[in-house]
This record gives C-alpha cells, structure tokens and sequence, in this order.
C-alpha cells in the first residue's frame, strides 16, 4: 500500500477541500508514491474517432489535478490517463468557503467550487515543466471565467494555449457552479460555441501539425428534448469533434440520499450519480451509433461501475470522487476486476465490450 493510501483515514478527518489540498501538497513531493504500471490489458485501447491511444480505460476526472501539477504522480497509480483542470483564462478564487461536503453516508460529494484555479499562464508553465508520461495521456479541460462578457473567447483562448503541450482537450460547459455556463448547451449557443471553437481547434491543429481529439464535457440534467438538440448540433459540428464526456456533476438530489449535507447547493458527484449518468450516457450512445468517442464520468467506484458504462457504450471511464473514499489503490483494483468481468462474459478486449447493452447489440 502506499503512503497516500497509508495516510486516507487521518486525511478524511480534515474538512473536505482542506483534504484535497493536502494532498495535492503530498503528492508534489513525491514521497512513497507507488509505480505501478498502467499497462495491465494485453493490447493498447484505441478510441476509433479519436485515435487516442490508452493502456487502460480508467482515468482520472477534471477536478483533481486543477492546476495541472500533480498529473505525473498520480499517474504512478495505474491511470489509463488524466485529465487536468478546470482551467480558465484568467486566474479565480471560485465561491466562498465551505464549498466542498461530503456525503459520507452515501459515498457522494457536493462542491460548489467555482472553477477556482491559477489561470492559464501558470496551467501552461506546468506543463511545459513537466513532460506527459509516454504510457499516459494528459487531457487540458477549459472553461469560462464567471466575470467573462463572452464566455466563448475563453473557450477559444484556452484552446489556442493548451492545444500544443496536452494529448488531449475538453470543452466544459457543464458546471452548475458558473452561472450561465451550462446556457452553452442550448442549441443556438451550442452552435456558436462549435462554430467558433472549431475554428480555433483548426487553427491550432494548423500551427502545430499536429490533430488532438477534442471532447465536450455535458451535464446529466437534460431534457430528452435538448439532448436531441445536442445530438444534431454535434453531428453538424464536422470532423474536429472527437467526442464526448458524460456527465458531469448533477444538480438533482434523490430520495436516497441520507446525509446532513444532502441540502447543500452545488453539483453531486459521487455513488449517488452513476445510475442517472449512465442512463444518460446510453441515450447518447444509442443516438449517436458509433458516431462518436464516448467517455463515461459520474459516480464509478468499482469494476461493475466501469463495466456498467462500458456496457452502457463509453469507450473509457472517469472517477474522481471515490478517491475520496477508497484511495488512489481503488484504480489498479478497478482495473483488475474489470478485466475479469470481460473474460467471464467471453470478450477479450474493452473494444467488444462497448455498447453490449444498447439495442442495436441485443
């Protein structure tokens, strides 16, 4: 076991976002962090829009790692990749504290963070400083500054600087926490957002000849109506769209929840999310047959979790949130059940696996 593991249960007595920074603290100085190799599947996975190129299907969600500094030992872990951010343009301190709770009673988590974080010129020196680990890609998530009068040219602009140096992007325009910001999935906005995004993802791909995938971050509390105002909007967006990650955090509180801090304002992430962005996740899936890459985010802790969203049609899975819980081990324990689930129902790779549950599988 390693030390960031070790020290889990003396972490989880701090408050939650006192928690976080400590670790983040710990895990920059690198001490007993484990290695262990992510290549633990026969074959790399390849996501057939995108081509990105995975040694495993679990990676690690925007939110960790917001400053891009510690992508290098988390991926000591195991992580198929990572994904670092939210970044914005300009440096924000996000909402006042508290701003984190968790749901201990139901293994889930509320922020209303804000998109703190140190801005793009510190984003940019991080990873400049530190090379992407060759077995594990490093993803660039970018939002909106919430002062901003044009929420788009963020977009355009944290494109422009991260484009170069990440393995991937991503477009978020799903946090509850930033007013006004999840306005860009509505179909006109959207469309202006894939317009103009698409042409600074075209401009970049021209400077650096070199095409990264590119995903769109959506939230989980969309009317059928607006996903397939979505759906359309994509397909439309042309080629430089890699795909999708669904879902972000949701602004739903089910009946299920049992702890204190179920009232708190923010986004839930966490065990109580996975059933309702994995619903969320087939819908997409069936509509867009195979059009896109899917990745699956919200609520995985376990090897049927990411089973489940495979099943449901992701490509990869995310998690964040039951690091919270179970420590940065969970990943190697995820991956190896996940493995075994395959074999026990005759697949030999995650490929075949991909959208067993949809209809057009049946």
């Amino acid at each position: 076991m390693s030390l960031p593991d070790l020290a889990l249960p003396f972490v989880k007595k701090l408050p939650a976002e006192a928690a976080h920074t400590a670790t983040i603290r710990g895990l920059k100085l690198g001490v007993g962090l484990p290695n262990i190799s992510p290549s633990t599947w026969n074959t790399p996975i390849v996501l057939p829009k995108s081509g990105l190129k995975l040694a495993n299907p679990i990676g690690l969600a925007a939110g960790f790692d917001k400053n891009a500094e510690v992508y290098r030992p988390m991926a000591r872990f195991g992580f198929g990749f990572i994904e670092c951010g939210t970044v914005t343009p300009r440096p924000q301190p996000g909402n006042p504290k508290p701003r984190v709770f968790r749901l201990n009673e139901d293994q889930g988590v509320i922020n209303r963070l804000g998109f703190n974080n140190h801005g793009l010129d510190y984003f940019v020196r991080r990873l400049k400083r530190s090379p992407i680990p060759t077995a594990c890609p490093v993803g660039a998530n970018v939002g909106a500054n919430k002062l901003s009068e044009d929420f788009i040219a963020d977009y355009e602009m944290g494109i422009a600087a991260v484009y170069p140096l990440c393995s991937y992007l991503t477009i978020n325009i799903s946090s509850p926490n930033t007013p006004g910001l999840r306005g860009l999935q509505g179909k006109d906005a959207l469309e202006e957002l894939l317009s103009r995004c698409g042409t600074a993802a075209q401009r970049a791909a021209s400077d650096t000849g070199n095409e990264k995938p590119i995903f769109l971050k959506l939230a989980p509390d969309l009317s059928d109506s607006e996903l397939r105002d979505i759906i359309d909007t994509v397909r439309q967006s042309g080629t430089w769209l890699s795909g999708l990650i669904v879902s972000n955090t949701t602004l739903d509180r089910p009946d299920s929840l049992r702890s204190d801090n179920r009232t708190e304002d923010g986004g839930l992430s966490g065990a109580p999310l996975m059933e309702k962005s994995t619903r969320v996740l087939k819908s997409i899936a069936i509509e867009l047959d195979g059009q896109f890459d899917l990745i699956g985010c919200g609520g995985v802790s376990s090897g049927a979790d990411a089973y489940a969203k495979i099943r449901a049609g992701a490509h990869a899975v995310q998690l964040y949130s039951a690091l919270i819980y179970h420590g940065a081990g969970l990943v190697a324990a995820i991956n190896a059940d996940l493995a075994a689930r395959l074999r026990a129902d005759g697949f030999n790779s995650v490929a075949e696996a991909v959208g067993a549950d949809l209809p057009s599988r049946a």
